[in-house]
């Protein structure tokens, strides 16, 4: 797991090769200005989700994971919360090929807020419950690159 603000996100391309094409789509359009649904930058292997969320509570909020792609979550509209867990501290759970996630039960072991202008990523290694609010719904991006 990444946390930082925005202007530093290039200084972690050289983590996965499509991290370059985040950081260019980022200079290249207002997120902010961007309908809601999927936008695609290179296929399936990355694209971006802007989505209008429900928020949620410590309580209600589920942990997951993904095996083939890296989220890098970035809130527009307010500050989010994630819950976060490493995938070895999870136990067995039934994975959604399909949908690419596997969702556990439980709390996360602790917790970190990004406020609009911070990004975090969740490898695949990396349990997290995205969505934590006080707001009614959180408007947020999230880029899924192939891991």
């Amino acid at each position: 797991m990444v946390i930082d603000t925005l202007e530093n996100l290039e200084k972690y391309v050289s983590l996965n090769p499509l991290f370059k094409d985040v950081v260019d789509f980022i200079k290249s359009n207002d997120l902010n200005a961007l309908e809601t649904g999927k936008h695609e930058i290179k296929g399936s292997d990355l694209f971006v989700n802007i989505q209008n969320a429900k928020g949620k509570s410590k309580e209600k909020a589920v942990l997951e994971t993904h095996k083939q792609m890296i989220d890098i979550q970035i809130p527009l509209s307010s500050a989010e919360t994630y819950g976060y867990t490493p995938l070895c501290c999870l136990p067995e759970a039934e994975y959604n090929e399909a949908k690419d996630i596997t969702k556990y039960e439980g709390a996360a072991d602790t917790y970190v807020t990004c406020k609009p202008g911070e990004f975090a990523i969740f490898f695949p290694q990396d349990g997290h419950a995205p969505c934590i609010t006080d707001a009614e719904e959180i408007r947020k991006a999230i880029f899924k690159v192939k891991a």
